[in-house]
């Protein structure tokens, strides 16, 4: 060991886990971002708000596959804890440092003096203080222990002075890293081959089996085993909007997604289902459409990394504890594929609903419309995505309609969306592009989502993030419109209307007047042109894309 300050120790700290960028709204840790400079080169990325560098480190852990880091003062820490939502609700490995009080002046009302810890205990898997400099190497080590162990989740350290000042202090200690704990997952469970077999004697007995794929499949880099599976023993697959590129759209067993942001042929194949094994997924709200599909009678097994999650929504015929992708594997070695001719009706029956829902959507995926219909967007983004590309999607409306209608066509492209908060996804996706410079990053929100953190344009600007965002600007959040019909009983009035309807603004313009490249779509056969030119810019852009205020997402199906 050696005498260092708490800044020399984090800073190599953060390098030896492999951190490589860094998102922040100063003044926070400000000697640990001096000796980030002289000691590591990791990227210091200045935000425009909390938030949005949450949002950022969220979408670059996702990516990265390790965690994302953030950091705040201490009065913008509750700033910074709400933007921890996202990551906490998606399971993403985020760790937020935030300036925290001196013992020696609490309660005396010192300048920005708040108690910001209980806002970080219903968003973190672990969260607590950091008092003592001598502390610093045991606290970063557990930190990143945490985030990545089990079901990944954010953590939060708060390091004492308002700025974290303690980083000033010095003490003996040696910048140790415990790298198993650097990446996602950093321990893989093998399953118990008792419970393996007890689920697979269910998989292969069932005549109507389907597999729903969570995010889980995607942090364990199970998506190659879990096609394996269900082509070994014939069974569809849907995804959660979480799992959505664990297997491409053009996949003759995939379904789409299922549940609320859906596709209505997986909601109906799951409802047809007579087994459902749902892998790496919490069976949530979101993904069962509140439970109702499957249904609670429905047979249902599981595999889960986290054992609190087997069982908590459906009772289970069978659970198995693992890593999904050593469960996946485990399975597909012991799979009798002659069981898969029982099943070809059903896939049948599957791949008709399938091309129903392709053939009902396919005026619309293509629809010459003016204003710009939403689907022709999904539509062009599922033929124009290059081999590698990541789509970052954002929730709401924009959620619904990327959930239900884009599909990726590629096993190298990725798909990550908002897992709830309307705004993420321009920031995370500039995130995303940090994690990985050499793949396309192109975003899909609205006017609303974007309007939440619009002066981030000029941080990915200022940084040279490149990614491309694509708003699907229809002058407000229509999402809405459902809701207010109902609340005025069918048809609204002028000013109802006010509730959910912007000043129309050409974002194009406003993308370019803060130094990105800004391009304005108004007609559909302008889209393609537009994205070809994105993808050479070597910019950041904002393509923005007017499209039709009356157009609206559908609504779930429950069944057949």
């Amino acid at each position: 060991m050696a005498v260092m300050t708490g800044a020399q120790l984090l800073a190599d700290m953060l390098k030896g886990y492999g951190v490589s960028h860094v998102f922040m709204v100063p003044a926070v840790l400000r000697r640990t971002f001096a000796e980030m400079e002289r000691r590591t080169g990791i990227a210091r990325i200045h935000t425009h708000g909390e938030k949005s560098a949450a949002y950022m480190a969220d979408g670059y852990a996702r990516v990265a596959g390790r965690p994302g880091v953030c950091m705040a003062q201490v009065v913008g820490a509750l700033n910074l804890a709400a933007g921890l939502r996202d990551a906490w609700l998606a399971h993403s490995p985020v760790i937020a440092f935030t300036g925290g009080r001196e013992p020696r002046t609490n309660f005396r009302k010192l300048y920005q003096e708040v108690d910001d810890l209980p806002a970080f205990e219903p968003v973190t898997k672990w969260s607590a203080t950091v008092d003592a400099v001598d502390r610093f190497p045991d606290m970063v080590r557990q930190a990143f222990r945490v985030a990545t162990s089990g079901a990944p989740g954010p953590v939060h350290l708060q390091f004492r002075g308002n700025e974290g000042q303690i980083d000033q202090e010095e003490a003996d200690m040696a910048p140790e890293c415990d790298l198993r704990f650097a990446q996602v997952p950093p321990f893989r469970p093998l399953p118990d081959p008792a419970d393996l077999r007890a689920l697979l004697q269910l998989l292969q007995s069932a005549t109507r089996p389907v597999i729903v794929a969570g995010g889980g499949v995607r942090a364990s880099g199970a998506g190659a085993a879990l096609v394996a599976l269900a082509e070994a023993l014939a069974i569809p697959v849907a995804t959660s909007l979480n799992g959505k590129d664990s297997i491409v759209g053009t996949h003759p067993l995939a379904l789409g997604v299922v549940g609320s942001y859906s596709r209505a042929s997986a909601n109906r194949v799951v409802a047809a289902a007579d087994l459902v094994c749902f892998v790496g997924t919490e069976a949530g709200g979101m993904t069962t459409h509140v439970w109702q599909v499957p249904r609670p009678d429905t047979a249902v097994v599981q595999i889960d990394i986290d054992a609190s999650m087997l069982g908590r929504n459906y009772p289970l015929k069978a659970a198995v504890l693992a890593d999904a992708r050593l469960a996946l594997e485990a399975l597909l070695a012991l799979a009798d594929r002659s069981t898969a001719a029982r099943r070809s009706g059903w896939v049948a029956e599957a791949a008709r609903e399938c091309r129903a829902w392709r053939e009902a959507f396919a005026p619309a995926l293509g629809s010459e419309a003016v204003p710009i219909r939403p689907e022709r967007i999904c539509g062009e983004l599922s033929q124009l995505m290059p081999e590698d590309a990541i789509v970052v999607a954002d929730t709401g409306h924009a959620g619904m309609w990327m959930g239900g209608l884009y599909d990726l066509h590629s096993p190298g492209q990725s798909y990550m969306r908002s897992a709830g908060h309307l705004g993420w996804a321009f920031p995370a996706g500039l995130g995303a592009k940090c994690a990985a410079p050499d793949r396309p990053v192109v975003v899909f929100t609205g006017d609303a989502g974007l309007w939440y953190h619009v002066g981030e344009i000029e941080t990915a600007v200022r940084w040279g993030i490149n990614s491309i965002t694509v708003v699907n600007n229809n002058g407000g959040g229509n999402q809405s419109k459902r809701g207010f019909d109902r609340a005025y009983g069918g048809e609204q009035t002028a000013q109802a209307r006010e509730l959910w309807t912007y000043t129309k603004t050409n974002f194009a313009r406003v993308a370019t007047e803060i130094g990105a490249v800004g391009l304005r779509v108004e007609r559909p056969s302008d889209f393609a042109p537009a994205m070809r030119q994105a993808l050479a810019a070597g910019r950041p852009v904002v393509i923005d894309v007017v499209t039709d205020i009356e157009a609206i997402a559908p609504a779930p199906v429950l069944g057949a």
